[in-house]
């Protein structure tokens, strides 16, 4: 993904990511069939990650709500605040074609833990309306924000304004 994000997709050559990985390209095109597979798999593990850390994080109920709201919101979007980190971002959200459902279908389920989350204090019907503005806010917040601290103090504000 650091390829990726210093030289965009388009401009970005297998010999480029074998480099990084210090594997030659046939063992990268044995791995990966295309350029756009491998940019999919990067992707998808990303996130993956990102969904494994968030969902431990939103269930230790020994944390306050609030606590972990915040901690699975900097988890999913505020690490990638920063010049790099938010080149990633960029190159995700820039190629919405190559990287398919993997997206849509991991936002969906980081909306539904947070919903779940909250749900448990509030109900499920109100929960959804919550959660969904609370990722508008998250959304809205790391585009005004250079650092990842910014992100996490302005969330935090947020999210103790909409918890019910």
């Amino acid at each position: 993904m650091v390829t990726f994000a210093r030289f965009g997709y388009r401009k970005t050559s297998m010999e480029e990511v074998a480099r990084a990985a210090r594997i030659s390209r046939p063992g990268l095109y044995f791995l990966f069939s295309s350029k756009e597979a491998l940019f999919r798999a990067a992707v998808g593990q990303a996130l993956h990650r990102d969904l494994t850390v968030v969902e431990h994080v939103l269930a230790d109920t020994g944390r306050p709500l609030l606590e972990r709201l915040v901690e699975a919101f900097d988890q999913w979007a505020g690490r990638y605040i920063g010049p790099l980190t938010s080149d990633v971002a960029m190159v995700i959200e820039d190629n919405p074609d190559l990287v398919g459902e993997i997206i849509d279908t991991l936002r969906r389920r980081f909306e539904e833990l947070v919903t779940d989350a909250i749900a448990i204090r509030s109900g499920r019907e109100a929960a959804l309306p919550v959660a969904q503005t609370m990722i508008s806010a998250s959304i809205g917040i790391k585009h005004q924000v250079a650092s990842r601290e910014d992100y996490r103090e302005r969330l935090e504000v947020a999210v103790d304004l909409l918890l019910p």
